[in-house]
């Protein structure tokens, strides 16, 4: 990551996030993508170290930061394992969620176990029959007295069957978004099953299974916002995907200075055709493209950061170009990244395929790239037809 302009407080940040990363995710994440294995308990060492609420309120026992620290110490850990930063980013929305629309009590008993990873959190939006046309989930929370039951499939969710709780997209009214509330549901509540492990791409050491409710009775305060979070649930989901995007965002930047800074190693140090790889002009044309899209990356995703910690009435476009053009950019630089390495890079011990492997999915996760051109050409019509 580049430090330049950092103040002290930021550069320890990022120097901190840096430094965990090199020794507690870099050392096992060839070995966890193998054997499917979900660290949870470097999770928890990562939360002592204030990652789990990195942008929530220290009143709760938050990190009390920014944003745009939040996506400096995403790239950072993401450099060594973009599957673990990518779960904790997850994790993080959720506990950002509780704090900032859950009632008094919600955060109060929930965000300090959140920030700690006492709980570690799962987001529940996606279905079988709703990906990118969130507003038209099915799963449905119908009220019975002093409770809810719940009756839906979840598909695709990060952390199933291993998470604590789940922050849940459920429809208590009518059709449309303005039917959908949200709700926290713990992990052991009668009627509240998961499928099985999926056999993924990438993304190997965090599980990802359906969630499913079947009766699933919980209590009416485990709606978000309490009787205030009636028909809120989508916009706390979009809010939430605010942040959540440009977290992604950060993941593939880091994956992707990883993969350029191994294939840099690689051509700097390997000699064809009477020479260094580093001498051949195509190949210096592929790092100077390479570099400048790190670059263009790194400075709109901490334009958007601002833009999302500052309120901009821009925030959400800028998030949503943010997350279009680095998830995309930073995987075509790993992509040549593994091309720079010929055979080398499709091996797995260089570690190169497997950042590619990862990377492939931050295109389509947070609202795919292609929503996220919806959402930015309807900002610049809107914008266009005004001036």
């Amino acid at each position: 990551m580049d430090l330049h302009g950092l103040d002290d407080d930021e550069r320890v940040i990022a120097e901190t996030a840096a430094a965990f990363a090199e020794k507690r995710l870099a050392p096992h994440a060839l070995e966890w993508d193998a054997t499917k294995h979900f660290p949870t308990d470097v999770l928890r060492e990562a939360a002592e170290l204030g990652m789990a609420a990195i942008y929530c309120n220290d009143d709760v026992g938050g990190s009390g930061l920014r944003r745009l620290d939040g996506v400096r110490i995403f790239e950072a850990l993401s450099y060594a394992d973009p599957t673990v930063a990518a779960f904790l980013s997850i994790h993080n929305m959720c506990t950002w969620m509780v704090d900032t629309h859950g009632t008094a009590e919600q955060r109060k008993s929930l965000v300090p176990r959140l920030a700690s990873m006492e709980l570690i959190a799962s987001y529940c939006l996606t279905e079988p029959g709703a990906g990118s046309d969130a507003g038209a989930l099915r799963t449905r929370a119908v009220r019975d007295g002093d409770s809810y039951v719940l009756d839906g499939v979840k598909q695709f969710i990060s952390g199933a069957g291993a998470s604590d709780v789940y922050v849940v997209m459920a429809r208590t009214g009518g059709d449309g978004p303005r039917g959908i509330s949200a709700f926290v549901v713990e992990k052991d509540t009668p009627g509240l099953s998961f499928g099985a492990d999926e056999y993924k791409m990438g993304w190997n050491a965090q599980p990802t299974a359906q969630v499913v409710f079947e009766g699933a009775r919980v209590p009416a305060d485990a709606m978000l916002g309490g009787s205030d979070g009636e028909g809120a649930g989508f916009g706390i989901a979009m809010n939430g995907l605010n942040g959540g995007r440009i977290n992604i965002a950060a993941c593939s930047l880091g994956g992707a200075q990883a993969a350029y800074d191994k294939a840099a190693a690689y051509v700097r140090d390997r000699v064809a055709f009477g020479g260094s790889l580093l001498d051949e002009p195509t190949i210096r044309f592929a790092l100077a493209d390479m570099a400048t899209a790190l670059e263009a990356s790194r400075s709109l995703l901490w334009r958007a950061a601002s833009a999302l910690d500052d309120g901009h009435p821009d925030k959400v476009t800028l998030c949503a170009m943010a997350k279009r053009y680095v998830t995309d950019s930073c995987f075509t630089v790993a992509d040549q990244a593994l091309q720079l390495h010929g055979g080398y890079g499709y091996l797995n011990e260089y570690g190169v395929e497997k950042i590619v492997r990862d990377l492939r999915v931050h295109r389509i996760l947070e609202g795919t790239n292609e929503i996220m051109r919806v959402v930015i050409g309807r900002s610049e019509a809107a914008r266009i037809r005004a001036t």
